[in-house]
């Protein structure tokens, strides 16, 4: 398998210094900006070679040849990575920046300029008698599931002329108008007051005010994140629109799939069956969460519970944690779980392949960007130094270390799919939730402990399966004609099944969907959320009954990376996706983890 053999990792003292706050781009190209022209001749340069193979391309290929096209085509797309990926991490460290902006959209154009030229191969692929078919995926290895994949798509695929003026199309389409949706929300600023004073801040360091102890302060922050979002209301519902009017044309009226969110489950390899019971479920559960939220309420002397109040902390839960200590904390938490993992997590700080600070014109959130198999995966955070922003550390790490751990696979197979995307990541919180736990003696730390836990589930499961069932509403009422106003009213009506009767819902939040980028970006995407946190809850749940001996198993699901189907990975643990047993197991270790709070009261 491609990939470099790495250096043996030893343990360093940790220090201030040895964990930059910035990133190095150095590593994925040499001076990029200077010499585009250079990389991309390099990239047309083994563009043609693979072009020049076409003619050659018959179902009797010999299977030699057609195992080293195929290893040309890995090294066109690492090339191709390495720089797609420098003018995405350039991008987010100031979505302000006009030259990163204008190098990112030019990079996206010639990517797709050279990626058009190769869609011949996967098309002649599709066409490829079963049998023969066969014969070729014989002897590819690791790349076996990868071609299978191909052939999953035979039924929605166009000619290619067809395929070649949607890629051109989405450049200035639907990836124009992700753009442009970043730019303008996270060029937004906010106003809060601090000791009587106004402050202009950032998404980031506004958001964190939601866990403000103060009542005042918390209601006033989500007043003020939807005062600037909705005064731009029609201009983002707009995009919104187009962007599903968009998805429509092309999935449904083109490619002919059976439901707009059938298109991203064919891409994650997941049955339509496993994601219908997945947010069934979630759905028949939300009574587990009404519960939390009037325990909550109870615990935090509020009255009555509201969602200005959500993330109310616990009276424990408001340290300021510095960086430093952030990451000697998550890579401890690491360590007692896997001393191998946590070698890999802390390689991500020695690479200076880290971004903490949030910083005027960053892109908001956080995320991992594996780029490809043998280079250590980039983080970005917005570290405002919350509890939450340390488990958002060990999340994003999770996530480095699962494409670390798959390194020895294809750069076509070595991410994840989608719905086991989430599992290293999630487990990685779990871990870290659960060293803290066992830290602690004192009863209400641990109530504590118990409600930020009940929380991020509440954030990971439940609320991003809501997102998704009103994406399947939402694109189903813009095919018929609907307005902004109308989707703002089906939030809001979503909203209030979600949360029942035990938490009011103030007029502002049916404009929240607006706010998530993912429902812009990534149609459907959420539900792999819901699906990784229960996933990982009967998993956590196996690693508590069956101690070290679940941890070789854990890593070898991680090496497997997205080498094989989601469904077969699974099997391996003891867990069928399509089955409702499996899915309410999770909630039921959520209950349990209500009924442990309701003992602390």
């Amino acid at each position: 398998m491609p990939g470099k053999t790495r250096p043996p990792r030893t343990s360093t003292k940790r220090s201030r210094s040895t964990f930059p706050d910035r990133w190095d781009l150095t590593h994925l190209v040499d001076d990029p900006v200077n010499k585009l022209e250079s990389l991309l001749a390099g990239l047309e340069s083994k563009i043609s070679r693979f072009e020049a193979s076409r003619s050659t391309l018959t179902p009797s290929i010999a299977a030699p040849e057609f195992l080293t096209l195929l290893r040309l085509s890995e090294e066109i797309v690492q090339d191709s990575s390495r720089l797609g990926a420098y003018s995405y991490l350039w991008f987010s460290e100031n979505t302000k920046n006009a030259n990163a902006r204008s190098f990112k959209t030019r990079v996206e154009e010639q990517l797709t300029n050279l990626s058009n030229r190769l869609l011949f191969f996967d098309l002649w692929w599709q066409s490829v008698d079963d049998a023969n078919a066969e014969r070729l995926m014989a002897d590819t290895g690791d790349l076996r599931y990868h071609l299978e994949t191909i052939r999953h798509f035979k039924p929605h695929t166009l000619s290619e002329p067809e395929e070649k003026i949607i890629n051109l199309k989405n450049v200035t389409g639907r990836s124009a108008v992700h753009t442009l949706y970043d730019v303008v929300t996270n060029g937004f600023t906010f106003t809060t007051k601090e000791r009587g004073k106004k402050k202009t801040v950032t998404r980031e360091e506004l958001m964190a005010h939601v866990h403000s102890p103060k009542a005042s302060v918390r209601q006033a922050t989500y007043q003020e994140l939807y005062r600037v979002f909705t005064e731009q209301r029609d201009l983002l519902s707009e995009m919104y629109k187009t962007l599903v009017n968009d998805w429509k044309a092309e999935n449904l009226g083109l490619r002919h799939f059976s439901s707009p969110i059938a298109t991203r489950n064919l891409g994650n390899d997941v049955p339509d069956q496993a994601v219908d019971v997945l947010l069934s479920s979630c759905a028949k559960n939300a009574d587990i969460f009404q519960r939390y939220f009037s325990l909550k309420a109870k615990i935090c002397k509020i009255k009555p519970m509201s969602r200005y109040h959500l993330y109310a902390p616990h009276r424990t839960e408001t340290k300021k944690y510095k960086y430093a200590d952030a990451v000697t904390m998550v890579l401890d938490a690491y360590r007692g779980f896997s001393p191998h993992l946590a070698e890999l997590a802390e390689q991500v700080f020695k690479d200076k392949h880290i971004d903490g600070p949030t910083r005027p014109g960053k892109l908001g959130g956080a995320y991992c960007y594996s780029v490809i198999p043998d280079m250590t995966p980039y983080v970005m955070l917005n570290y405002t130094g919350d509890a939450r922003d340390v488990a958002t550390m060990a999340h994003e790490l999770g996530h480095a270390v699962h494409g670390m751990m798959a390194k020895d696979h294809s750069v076509f197979t070595f991410h994840s799919t989608l719905p086991l995307a989430e599992t290293a990541s999630v487990f990685g919180e779990r871990i870290l939730s659960d060293a803290l736990m066992a830290q602690e003696q004192n009863k209400r730390v641990q109530q504590g402990l118990l409600l930020s836990q009940l929380d991020d589930i509440y954030a990971t499961v439940l609320r991003q399966a809501y997102f998704v069932r009103f994406e399947k509403l939402a694109h189903g009422m813009i095919a018929d004609g609907a307005t902004g106003d109308q989707l703002a009213q089906a939030y809001f009506d979503e909203l209030k099944q979600q949360f029942g009767k035990a938490v009011k819902i103030p007029d502002e939040f049916r404009w929240e969907w607006i706010t998530i980028p993912h429902i812009y970006a990534s149609p459907f995407y959420c539900y792999a959320y819901s699906f990784g946190n229960l996933l990982v809850l009967a998993l956590y749940r196996m690693y508590k009954e069956q101690g070290a001996s679940f941890v070789p198993k854990y890593l070898e699901l991680l090496a497997t990376g997205g080498s094989k189907a989601p469904q077969e990975i699974l099997t391996t643990v003891g867990v069928d996706m399509t089955s409702e047993a499996f899915w309410q197991s999770g909630f039921d270790t959520i209950r349990e983890m209500v009924e442990q709070l309701e003992k602390t009261m």
